[in-house]
């Protein structure tokens, strides 16, 4: 037996019990006559004690063997610290070491293992398995499971099942990306690893399993970046002879249980807002509500003026900053200068202060009276102190580049508090959106999303009006699930298809599979996929996927811990028929 205890639960309930204990030697203290021992393991750290007067020498021998991360078995009994530590559930009893083995040695890690380490994310990853031994890290993956265990037992508890779809799937051209991969029984054919169970749940529904759901790997070939990794995992549902209205009860309260059982957090009712809605008042389509800075459109009020700026453009458009009238001419260039970078791309802005005696002081005041200023401050619900930025150009540019000083601003000033949640259903997408450069529709979500019933009619005469009978669910300003009623009629999929250029024989090569299973009594059906680790790292305050999964890919999609994606030997290559041009 290596352990009858581990090192987080032993008490002064334990006392003068003999224990055995193995772990990883958390720090050393030698003073001579005595020497202290942290031994952690998963659960905690418990302090081990040797001195002369009550220990065999041949311990002190044993113990000045020892370094940092070496692994111990330890026996002896419980007895009281005559020097507490409150701070860990151990803290009030130590182990006078009566026998004293070392189960392996270890090298001096990279950096320190501990909560406040000196190790730098990169070299983290590349040792991360000495990295999981830090509570930071272990408790993040913990956190995890406790969430995937509250959503397998929701589920259930609702007639779910827990059904695995294949990994090794068709590729299609549409969406993001595929991770290919080869076939050596079939040469020059290729699997492809999925980007979701999408087609495989909806024939689950058309084989009659009525509410499926799965907690699943699935992988996407694109861009990275912190809150992206090229493999996540989905919390994949589905559910048969369904309105989107059934939906949205069942995963609302999927997302109230998690709330309440994690934080503790009740409410009530989740507000919901359309896709033309939030665009208009947040500039996105995934809001954050936790505070206010909406959008007021200004057109009526700022064009006409005699300033270029506005009146030669689209859309004029603001927020009123609260507080930021304190802002100096520094701090307003300094933020002028954050929009005016690539990754916003704005040209300027103009500001408008609101002072506390109640007058106005503006970046165009050739321009705008003080009566003009006041007009934009009451359309904008301005109150004295407070900053207003206007920007002005074409609607789209303009609305995303405010939306990315809203949620700066916001970031600023304290307004994005983690321990806040604040859910938001997000519904009406446009089914379709132009894509210019391949001059054709795109489904905004997928193909086999339904149109809402009231835009059925549109198809063949404005594609770009029909609404998506689909949804999101937002908290705290990210997208942590999506889904929509599903097309499960053939002819309807026929058409949508179109809609998107696929000849009649490319939808029946890609899909005739769904294609064939509509015509033997296809339920009603729709769904919703949670972004699980997204989810999870929001419930646990944070927005950095990375941290809440166990063997991460850095930004260039690598794991440097085992040096992938690598080069395969050329005897494998010839099997797979595969010829690699080399740079």
């Amino acid at each position: 037996m290596f352990r009858t205890h581990n090192c987080g639960e032993l008490t002064l309930k334990n006392l003068n019990e003999k224990v055995t204990l193995s772990g990883w030697v958390s720090v050393l203290r030698d003073k001579g006559f005595m020497i202290w021992i942290d031994v952690r393991d998963r659960y905690g750290i418990t302090q081990l004690i040797i001195d002369e007067e009550r220990s065999d020498k041949s311990l002190f021998e044993t113990a000045k063997k020892l370094g940092r991360e070496f692994v111990i078995q330890a026996t002896g009994t419980v007895i009281e610290r005559a020097s507490k530590n409150p701070n860990i559930p151990t803290g009030e009893v130590e182990i006078l070491i009566e026998k004293l083995e070392i189960l392996n040695e270890s090298k001096l890690p990279p950096f320190t293992i501990d909560d406040n380490t000196d190790g730098g994310e990169e070299l983290r990853m590349q040792y991360r398995y000495l990295d999981l031994r830090r509570n930071p890290v272990k408790n993040k993956l913990i956190f995890r499971h406790k969430i995937a265990q509250e959503v397998r037992k929701y589920l259930s508890d609702k007639d779910f099942i827990e059904v695995e779809t294949p990994v090794l799937i068709k590729s299609t051209p549409e969406g993001a990306r595929d991770f290919v991969v080869p076939s050596r029984m079939n040469p020059g054919e290729f699997y492809a690893l999925p980007q979701s169970p999408q087609t495989f749940k909806q024939l689950m529904m058309v084989g009659g399993l009525d509410k499926y759901f799965q907690i699943v790997k699935c992988f996407r070939d694109e861009d990275l970046r912190a809150d992206r990794q090229p493999e996540f995992t989905q919390i994949d549902c589905e559910m048969a002879f369904v309105e989107q209205e059934d939906i949205l009860e069942i995963f609302e309260g999927l997302t109230k249980h998690l709330l309440k059982s994690v934080h503790n957090v009740e409410i009530e009712k989740f507000p919901r807002m359309t896709y033309d809605e939030a665009m208009r008042k947040y500039g996105n389509d995934k809001p954050d509500i936790r505070f206010g800075m909406e959008f007021h459109e200004l057109n009526e009020l700022a064009k006409g003026k005699g300033f270029d700026i506005f009146d030669k453009e689209e859309l004029v458009v603001g927020i009123s900053a609260p507080t930021l009238n304190s802002y100096t001419r520094k701090d307003i260039d300094r933020l002028l200068e954050w929009m005016q970078r690539p990754q916003i791309g704005a040209r300027g802005f103009v500001w408008v202060r609101v002072n506390e005696d109640g007058t106005f002081k503006s970046s165009a005041d050739k321009f705008y009276s003080e009566q003009d200023l006041s007009a934009f401050a009451e359309k904008m619900n301005a109150k004295k102190g407070d900053l207003m930025i206007l920007m002005a150009g074409k609607a789209n540019d303009t609305r995303k580049q405010l939306s990315a000083l809203r949620m700066e601003l916001a970031e600023r000033l304290g307004l994005r508090n983690p321990n806040e949640f604040a859910p938001l259903w997000v519904v009406d997408f446009p089914l379709l959106e132009f894509d210019e450069e391949s001059n054709r529709w795109h489904a905004m979500h997928h193909p086999f999303t339904s149109p809402k019933p009231e835009d059925m009619d549109k198809l063949s005469i404005d594609p770009g009006e029909i609404r998506a009978n689909a949804y999101d669910l937002v908290l705290n300003g990210n997208e942590i699930g999506g889904g929509s009623i599903r097309i499960y009629d053939r002819e309807l999929q026929a058409q949508m298809f179109s809609l998107l250029g696929f000849t009649p024989e490319q939808a029946q090569e890609q899909f005739g599979f769904l294609m064939n299973a509509f015509q033997y009594g296809a339920p009603p059906h729709g769904g919703i996929a949670f972004g699980f680790d997204r989810l999870v790292s929001i419930l646990d305050g944070s927005e950095t996927i990375r941290d809440y999964i166990a063997f991460p890919k850095n930004n260039s999609g690598r794991d440097v811990m085992i040096d992938a994606p690598a080069a395969i030997d050329q005897m494998q290559l010839d099997e797979l028929a595969i010829n690699v041009v080399k740079k």
